[in-house]
Formats: C-alpha cells, structure tokens, sequence
C-alpha cells in the first residue's frame, strides 16, 4: 500500500473480506501514536480478519484477533512501515490459527470422546447447504491448502501477499492453491 493510500481499495471501496473507510490510512497511521493506530486499524479490519480466523477453521477466532491486534500493538515499533501492519495482522492470524489447530490435533489424538460433538441448533440454522459443505470442504484440506484458498478467494490477496502471509514462496502459493482447488473440487463432487 502507498504511502497516503487508503486502507480500503480503489473508490473507497473496502478490499474484498475487509472492513474499511475512507478516513484512515497509512499516512494517517504514521502520524498518531501507537494506541490510535491500532484503534484505526482494529476499526478498519477486524471482521475482516475475524472471517479470515473463522474460514482456517479457527473455532476461537475472537481470541485470535484479539492477540493478533495485542501482537501488533506490543511490536509496533518494530514495523518497517505503518503500511505493514495489515499484512502483519494476517500473518499473525494464519500462525496464531495453525498454532491452535496442530494443537487441538493433539488433544483430540490423546482424549477419548464418548459423545459426538455438535453444532447448536442456531449455527446449523444459519448456514446454508452449500455453505456448509465449502466449510466442511475447506476443513478437509491440509492447512497450507486452506489457507492459501481463503487468503487468494476469501481475502483476493495477490499471489506475493499470500506468500507474506503465509511464510512461503509464490511457487509454493500456487502450488498449494491448485491443489487445494483440485482437492476442494473432489471433495464437493463426493458429497453430491
């Protein structure tokens, strides 16, 4: 993002899975202090990255924002520029949610589970069919495949934003999208 370029896309439009407004930018961003900038950006992106959590497969995806954006306000200082703490912040929710889900493997490995786990009642309601099966679909796949689907179809990042976000190479990148495209598109087929 330039320099004075706002925080949401062209038109004042908000970038695809991002909450924004016109009035904040990078420029804006580097010229109050720390606890304002991260207000504006909290603002401006956390439903965005709170989908984002979601999507990964996060099932606390609130306290994976929440210490995101406290990740975010502790370094600071320590960004190169304030048009960085957007992909920071993405970055930050892919690790903190791969984290937890190599975690909850874990657990679930070394815990017997006498009753089935189930969706409420509410939430079972409110998706839709198809909804339902993207999300199951998107939960199948290896966690790179995911998450590198949701940031490129979810989020419309570019190839190289998917790769800071991610931590590997654009070959990576495409390589775990066509996979996981391919894999997504088995898997919906099955379920037909």
């Amino acid at each position: 993002m330039a320099v004075g370029e706002s925080l949401v896309g062209e038109g004042g439009q908000a970038a695809p899975g991002e909450e924004g407004g016109p009035a904040s930018s990078a420029e804006d961003l580097r010229d109050v202090d720390r606890e304002t900038a991260v207000t504006r950006l909290f603002g401006a992106h956390y439903a965005g990255l709170l989908r984002l959590a979601v999507l990964l497969g996060a099932d606390d995806a609130e306290d994976i924002v929440a210490e995101a954006f406290c990740q975010l306000h502790r370094r600071w200082n320590r960004l190169r520029t304030a048009e960085a703490a957007l992909p920071y912040l993405r970055s930050v929710v892919c690790n903190l949610t791969r984290m937890r889900l190599r975690h909850l493997q874990v657990v679930r490995k070394h815990t017997d589970w006498s009753a089935e786990t189930e969706a409420s009642a509410e939430s079972v309601a409110l998706l839709h069919d198809d909804q339902r099966a993207l999300i199951e679909g998107l939960r199948r796949l290896s966690a790179r495949q995911r998450e590198a689907l949701v940031l490129r179809y979810w989020l419309g990042l570019r190839e190289s934003d998917i790769a800071d976000a991610m931590g590997i190479s654009a070959g990576a990148v495409k390589a775990h999208t066509s996979r996981g495209m391919a894999a997504l598109t088995k898997i919906l087929r099955e379920r037909r």
